[in-house]
């Protein structure tokens, strides 16, 4: 017995093949010179008239053999297409993760749609954001926000101060160097806090979306294995257009 996967693996191959000989033959079709032919001989009037050689151009495409090659051709198309789709209407498989049934009974088609889903929603799960290592996160129950412990910080202000450098004397004032003190003036507590998300529960769901990922590829590659019934629709599809 024929199975899907074998008729997936030619279906390429049958496509582009149908896909060269219509084109060879549309190609051919459109060529009058080639469905042209011709015969003509010449007699003179009488026996003393210049002799002629006779004059002949053969038909060298004949439409209906380009129908009959182009519908060989489509008709393998059209089997092989029709035997894929007949029997993915019927090849189904369970997506099964660490024993653990988590669609059961599915076909095909659908498992094409999950894998390229999967991809996508990896791609996206490898992107969140991550909480800032550098800092210690917990979970805030009133925000269900991550939070950061309260950092105390001092605020300061600078204060201008006198330095004498020299006393004043009856001949010379003071003289005096200002400078800036930073004199501690209040505190600043601050909370950080973050929509972002551990780096362990980002890896926990992209091992979940593998895990996934692989068991719905093995599900593919079991219900591909189902086997088929050959369908011959590319006889009766042409025996109705050109017989």
């Amino acid at each position: 017995m024929t199975k899907l996967n074998q008729i997936i693996a030619v279906e390429k191959g049958v496509k582009s093949k149908s896909l060269q000989d219509i084109t060879a033959a549309h190609h051919k079709v459109q060529k009058p010179a080639l469905l042209a032919g011709i015969s003509r001989t010449y007699q003179p009037k009488d026996e003393e008239g210049e002799q002629l050689p006779p004059e002949s151009a053969r038909v060298q495409i004949k439409a209906e053999e380009a129908l009959r090659e182009m519908s060989a051709s489509l008709t393998r198309l059209f089997d092989v297409t029709a035997t894929k789709d007949w029997a993915n209407c019927s090849a189904r498989a369970d997506v099964t993760v660490d024993g653990r049934t988590v669609v059961g009974d599915v076909p095909v088609s659908y498992l094409l749609f999950l894998e390229k889903q999967l991809t996508d929603l990896h791609t996206f799960v490898k992107k969140l954001p991550v909480l800032d290592a550098s800092e210690s996160w917990s979970l805030d129950p009133s925000t269900d926000l991550w939070k950061t412990d309260p950092v105390r910080t001092i605020r300061t202000k600078k204060v201008p101060r006198n330095h004498v450098k020299a006393e004043a004397t009856d001949k010379h004032p003071a003289q005096v160097d200002v400078y800036y003190e930073d004199v501690p003036i209040g505190y600043w507590t601050t909370v950080k806090f973050s929509g972002a998300l551990p780096a362990r529960r980002v890896n926990e769901l992209l091992e979940r979306v593998e895990k996934l990922q692989h068991a719905v590829k093995f599900a593919r590659e079991e219900a591909n294995g189902a086997e088929v019934t050959d369908r011959r629709v590319g006889d009766a599809v042409f025996g109705y257009l050109f017989g």
